[in-house]
């Protein structure tokens, strides 16, 4: 059976249950933004969860949320673009130079987390990700990655209106590539959270349910190239 493609969205009435998985430290840092975009009624709660934890190996060791980008860090940068795409609340998962990131971007309007393991991997801080939001009485998430600048709002606006219940499962793609940001309905975080592991993150599970998910093309909107090389730098502004 060939992906989804079609994009019907019903109203959702059940909450599910949260993820499994070992949480970090979960911090409110203040009162969390207003999504940009507005919600139809019954459409559930989509909260935003940014990974942001990675180190910058190949960028010489420099994390990358303190990428600077159109003069502040990276992280503030896709935070916003998750609260303006329609998710509420948002929530950020730290983990290379923590002290240093809180320290320097502004992430009072999110929920911030931290993941000590974050050097095991990407699927570490998803784990820690769906474990904190696992109480947030979010019917499903959006999860984004902190070093992707060419994806905005309008791509984030679009997977969220994909979204149709707990077991709902969609994805951005790009010239028919699938990519980032994903959703997750909330039926599915504990199966998600068992899978992740290293560097793939939800990939294996993705994979697995490839003939469940809504793909979204959102080419025409956003660009979805990584900043991982010295090269890719001079995609920041």
């Amino acid at each position: 059976m060939a992906p989804k493609a079609s994009i019907t969205p019903t109203p959702r009435s059940a909450r599910a249950a949260g993820a499994a998985g070992t949480p970090g430290t979960t911090e409110p840092t203040g009162a969390r933004g207003t999504a940009g975009a507005a919600r139809p009624e019954g459409r559930g709660k989509v909260a935003g969860l940014l990974l942001a934890a990675g180190g910058g190996r190949r960028l010489g060791g420099r994390p990358k949320a303190l990428l600077e980008h159109r003069g502040r860090p990276l992280v503030e940068h896709a935070a916003r673009v998750l609260r303006e795409g329609g998710c509420a609340p948002v929530h950020i998962v730290l983990g290379a130079a923590a002290a240093a990131v809180r320290e320097r971007a502004e992430l009072s309007a999110y929920t911030v987390s931290e993941n000590p393991d974050w050097a095991q991997g990407m699927g570490s801080s998803l784990r820690v990700g769906l474990a904190a939001l696992a109480g947030s009485g979010a019917d499903a998430v959006v999860v984004a990655l902190v070093d992707q600048p060419g994806i905005g709002a309008a791509a984030v606006a679009r997977v969220v209106a994909a979204y149709e219940g707990g077991a709902s499962l969609v994805a951005a793609t790009y010239g028919g590539r699938r990519g980032h940001p994903v959703l997750f309905g909330a039926d599915r975080w504990g199966r998600i959270a068992a899978s992740a592991e290293g560097d793939r993150g939800a990939r294996a599970y993705l994979r697995e349910h490839a003939a469940a998910i809504t793909l979204v093309e959102c080419g025409d909107v956003a660009e979805a190239y990584d900043i991982d090389t010295p090269e890719d730098l001079r995609r920041l502004e």
